[in-house]
This record gives structure tokens, C-alpha cells and sequence, in this order.
């Protein structure tokens, strides 16, 4: 299938859209339909237990749609400001430059959701005929936009099909794909931190970095070296807060994008640990996806350690209409729906695993942190960096100044990157290795190999 074929293939979906409900409208079911759902034929449920099994499940969906298709507005900011549609599009579709093709979207690490295209491509993907599709057409990049199948990206089009703007949403870093079309191209899967996502590099493509050279006041060539220092499945959250652009020893600043799986019953959230789910789920949609709505965090309002944070006043975003706070409450209940993904059995040593799981809970004091099932300290999960035996960079870059327990749980879907926040360690063996050293556990060859087989089973 050569790009016109493709195209056309896209087109006749586009048309099936218009008559055909929505993808995020999809995923909006009444009140009456989900209670239909879960209490049919149920006589021991109450009335009152019906009311709240009826809510947890419409917010669960709800909060699926808000993860998943929400831009919260963002598209202000990416689109109408930073004008980096028009980087994709390219010149020849109404943009600028060369345009950014699937094939170029995939090697920085953006996923497509197999789900949203349509059936004849889906057919000859799964005929391991991707080879015959010609993906080095920027206006087939646009198109799939345009079905919602860039997972994380949303588009907005004028009457006559053109890309006018485009906003982000949760998923493009917290989802990928199970690549099983082809490589980026699968099914959806939620709270899997995309450690491909070069979103550092994706960004400073925009023709427009004026909002960010204005706010560290610097000059763009320096917002782009900034920018592409991150690499692949890193971000600095902190960068429009305090200025610090790389580490003291000239190092990138950015930290590992962290999964968003698992995380029931677990207090606090990302590495330094300074703010629970909702309140990341806030800080990021209102400070760093430039969504439109409210965030309030006072300890940021700090003139020594967050001088660009308490000049910008993003310590207290008020904005109108506030599209993010409303939908807060059903899209932490999402996420900590979805559970941490088991690993295949093949995938590791059982034998190994078992003993490893001993190791972890004795000799090697795993479990006194990392305490399972939980695999974190139920309560206050936070540690001084001289307890860990990491420098307290980063750590400092936190109002609490110390870094948190990682969850352990689904910890084989995220070893790309390294460990660590920064990754650091680039392997299981490397940290083991560590905390060996640093806390004189005494560990032999072989159980450090049965401990890595048993982290790799979790």
C-alpha cells in the first residue's frame, strides 16, 4: 500500500467518523447504562452499595476518557502558541519545514493505537506486510492524527481538513503500545511509562519557542539544546520552577518518565515524592501540559529555590474556564485502577525467582523499604538521599529534599532508560551492585542473579 492508497484508506474512515459516534463520546456511558451493568439480577446489594458501585464504575470510565482523549485545553499553548502542528504538517500540508513522517513520529518514540485505524490497514498490518506501506509522508502523519490514533496527541482541523492546532494529553507519556501491528503500533496500554517518547526533541521542532525562552529567559538556541539534552523517555518537570537546566556536573536534568500503574494504596507520587496522585495529575495538566485550569502549591512560591516558579506565579494558576479540576477526582480513580502488569512466565527464572524472593526479604533487606505488596513504605515513603547513597541533586530540586521508595510492582516493563531517577544504573545487576557496596550486604554472584530473577517476576 503505497502513501495514496493509504490516504484514501484514511479518508474513507473519516468519513465513517462522521457518521459514526466519537472515540472519546465512545467512551461516555450513562449513569442508567453502567448500574444496568453491575447490579442486574444483584438482590444482596443495597441500595446505597448500588449508588456507589454505579459511581466507581462511571468515574473509572470516565476517568479511561479524560486519560486517554483529554487535551484539558492544551492545545493554547502547543498548538496556538508554540505552533508545533505546523512542524508536523510540514510545508507542503499547510506548515512549515519538511513535515514529521510516521516513520520519523515513531523513531521519537510517539505510539499509534491499532484500534483507531481502519479495518483494511489494521488487515494488512496483521499480515506482516508494514514494509509495503509508505510511511515517509508527513500527510499520513496528519491523517492518523486526524482518526485520534497518535496515542497521546490530539488534533483540531478547520472546515476544509487542514490541522489548525493540536493539544497533548496524559496518555503520550503514561501509555505505549502493545506492538502488535508493528513496532509502535498496537493496542493501547494505559499507566506504561513510554520510555521510547523523545518528547524533548518532539518540542523543540516548534517554530515558535518564544513562550519558553520569554519564561527562563534565555535565548531558544539554548531552550533547544536544553530540550534535546532530556533524550528518550525522559522530562524536567521542575525546569519552568527553578531554572536549572542541567546538573552541577553538566549532566542532563531531566528524570525518567515513571509508570502510572500500580499505585493504590501508595502515598506519594513521581521520584522526590513532593505531592500525591492528584496533586501530579493538577501540577501537570495546569504547569507542564499548559492545560487551563487551577494548581495551588505555596512551597513553590519561593524566590531562592523556585525564582522562575514565584516570578511567573505558576506556584498559583487560576485560569478561566478551568477545565482540568472537575476532572480530577474520576481520573485518579483511574489510575489507581489499573494494576501493575504481571511479566510471562518465560521471562524469567522461577526456580531462581523463589529463592530470589528470600534474599529480597533477608540478606539483602529489599523489603525493609520496599515493603511488600505494596512494595514501598505504607506511610510517609520518603528518604534522604545519604540513606540511599545517590548525590541529593535532584532531591534538592523537591520541596522535601528527598527522594521516594519506588513501587517495585511491574518493574520489567520499565527497564529501558536505566534505574534510578535519573538511570543512572543502567541494569538490576548495577543496582543490586550498589546497594551491595554501600550497605556491605556481603551478597554472592549467585544471589545477586536469583534476586534479579525474583525483581524481574514482580
Amino acid at each position: 500500500m503505497r502513501v495514496s492508497s493509504l490516504i484514501a484508506a484514511l479518508a474513507w474512515a473519516w468519513f465513517l467518523a462522521g457518521i459514526s459516534v466519537d472515540a472519546s463520546e465512545q467512551q461516555n456511558v450513562s449513569e442508567k447504562t453502567v448500574k444496568e451493568k453491575i447490579s442486574e439480577n444483584d438482590e444482596k446489594s443495597s441500595e446505597n452499595d448500588l449508588k456507589i458501585e454505579t459511581n466507581a464504575q462511571r468515574m473509572i470510565i470516565e476517568g479511561r476518557r479524560i486519560f486517554r482523549f483529554d487535551t484539558f485545553g492544551s492545545e493554547a499553548f502547543w498548538g496556538d502558541a508554540l505552533q508545533l502542528h505546523k512542524a508536523i504538517a510540514g510545508e507542503k500540508n499547510g506548515g512549515v519545514g519538511d513535515g514529521v513522517s510516521p516513520k520519523t513520529a515513531l523513531s521519537a518514540g510517539l505510539k499509534v493505537d491499532a484500534d483507531a485505524l481502519p479495518p483494511a490497514l489494521q488487515d494488512q498490518l496483521k499480515a506482516g506486510k508494514a514494509s509495503e506501506v509508505d510511511l515517509d509522508n508527513p500527510a499520513t502523519t496528519v491523517a492518523l492524527i486526524k482518526l485520534d490514533a497518535v496515542v497521546g496527541v490530539k488534533g483540531f482541523f478547520d472546515d476544509n481538513g487542514n490541522l489548525k492546532s493540536m493539544g497533548i494529553q496524559c496518555a503520550l507519556c503514561h501509555s505505549t503500545v502493545d506492538n502488535s501491528l508493528a513496532p509502535g503500533i498496537g493496542k493501547r496500554l494505559d499507566g506504561w511509562a513510554n520510555r521510547d517518547l523523545n518528547i524533548g526533541l518532539i518540542v523543540s521542532l516548534a517554530p515558535n519557542l518564544k513562550p519558553f525562552s520569554d519564561l527562563l529567559e534565555v535565548d531558544e538556541a539554548t531552550v533547544k539544546k536544553v530540550l534535546t539534552s532530556w533524550g528518550p523517555g525522559r522530562f524536567d518537570a521542575l525546569l519552568d520552577k527553578d531554572g536549572k537546566a542541567f546538573r552541577p556536573d553538566g549532566g542532563q536534568a531531566g528524570t525518567l518518565i515513571p509508570p502510572a500503574f500500580g499505585l493504590a494504596g501508595i502515598n506519594l507520587h513521581t521520584w522526590t515524592g513532593f505531592g500525591s496522585v492528584p496533586y501530579w495529575n493538577a501540577y501537570v495538566a495546569a504547569t507542564e501540559m499548559h492545560g487551563s485550569g487551577t494548581f495551588f502549591d505555596a512551597r513553590l512560591n519561593d524566590e531562592s529555590q523556585y525564582p522562575v516558579a514565584a516570578r511567573s506565579g505558576s506556584f498559583n494558576t487560576r485560569d478561566t474556564p478551568d477545565r482540568i479540576t472537575s476532572k480530577l477526582a474520576p481520573l485518579h480513580l483511574y489510575q489507581i485502577s489499573i494494576p501493575a502488569p504481571r511479566p510471562d512466565k518465560d521471562s524469567f527464572d522461577e526456580i531462581a525467582a523463589v529463592r530470589g524472593k528470600d534474599i529480597f526479604s533477608d540478606k539483602a533487606k529489599c523489603a525493609t523499604c520496599h515493603v511488600p505488596p505494596l512494595f514501598t513504605e505504607p506511610g510517609n515513603n520518603l528518604h534522604d538521599p545519604s540513606e540511599i547513597g545517590v548525590d541529593a541533586f535532584q532531591a534538592d530540586r523537591s520541596p522535601t529534599h528527598m527522594y521516594r521508595t519506588a513501587p517495585l510492582a511491574g518493574l520489567w516493563t520499565h527497564q529501558k532508560g536505566g534505574f534510578y531517577h535519573d538511570g543512572r544504573f543502567a541494569s538490576l545487576r548495577d543496582v543490586i551492585q550498589h546497594y551491595d557496596e554501600f550497605l556491605k550486604l556481603g551478597l554472592s554472584e549467585q544471589e545477586k542473579s536469583d534476586l534479579i530473577e525474583y525483581l524481574k517476576s514482580l
